[in-house]
Order: structure tokens, then sequence, then C-alpha cells
């Protein structure tokens, strides 16, 4: 299984790796059936994504495509934010071997959880966010990207 160059450089140097205190959402989501589990923390002011870190259980390509959506994510506005999806993260990273595509999911997922989280703390909607599943594997039998 090859991983490309940027794939190798997240995992080797992982950005933003951590937690913030006092976050304006934080998202966790794992996946059963490989036992990955990120935890996404944004800090949020006037509709901005300023900072996200995040702690993942996982394996290498876990570890690359939450380097890679926190550093995607920073600086977007909330709709902007909600663009990135597992196939922007996987694009930034040159690719996944198709058996670890499932990881850029995870990572869009738990962004998604971060900002439905700040969303209920704040007592807003955001426009086309849906309510986050905890367990990926859900997905898996209704969506083919999957």
């Amino acid at each position: 299984m090859m991983y490309s160059e940027k794939v190798m450089d997240h995992f080797m140097n992982p950005r933003n790796v951590g937690e913030i205190e006092d976050a304006s959402g934080v998202g966790t989501v794992g996946n059963a059936k490989c036992g990955d589990i990120m935890k996404i923390f944004l800090k949020i002011e006037d509709g901005i994504v300023l900072d996200a870190k995040f702690k993942t259980f996982g394996c290498g390509a876990a570890v690359a495509t939450s380097s890679m959506a926190t550093e995607l994510i920073k600086g977007k506005t909330i709709q902007q934010a909600l663009e990135i999806t597992n196939k922007a993260v996987m694009e930034a990273l040159d690719g996944l071997p198709p058996i670890k595509v499932h990881c850029s999911c995870l990572a869009e997922e738990a962004l998604h959880a971060a900002l439905w989280d700040y969303a209920e703390k704040n007592g807003i909607v955001i426009e086309g966010l849906e309510k986050p599943v905890n367990d990926i594997s859900e997905h898996e039998n209704l969506d083919e990207d999957y």
C-alpha cells in the first residue's frame, strides 16, 4: 500500500495536535469497524474558524486526514468549512489508498460534528449541516461514497 508524500508528511509531522480549551465546538466521531476515533476542536469567532486542533486514535491515514482537515478549515467561514468534504481532504493529501478512504470520511464527519456542537451551543442553525453520526460505519450500507 503506497501513501503519497503529503500523507506521510502529515502522519510524521501532524499539524494542530492537541486540544483547545473553551473550544467553540468539539466533534468526536469513530469507526467501529477499524477502531479509529477522531476528536476535533474548533475555535470560532464572528463566524470564522480561527483555530482547529485534533486528537486522533487510529492509523497513519487517520492522523494524516485529521491533520489536513484542521489545516483546511482554519481561517474559513462556517459555510466554507461545510464545503470541506472527504474528497477535498483526500485531494489535499494527493489521494489515499482505497482501503483508507474511510479515514477521510471520518475527518469530514468530525469537522461537521464540531460545527454541529458549535451551532447547538449557540442556538443557531447552520444551513446545510446535518446531524452527525457517532460511528461512520453506520453510513456504509446507505452510501456508496463511504
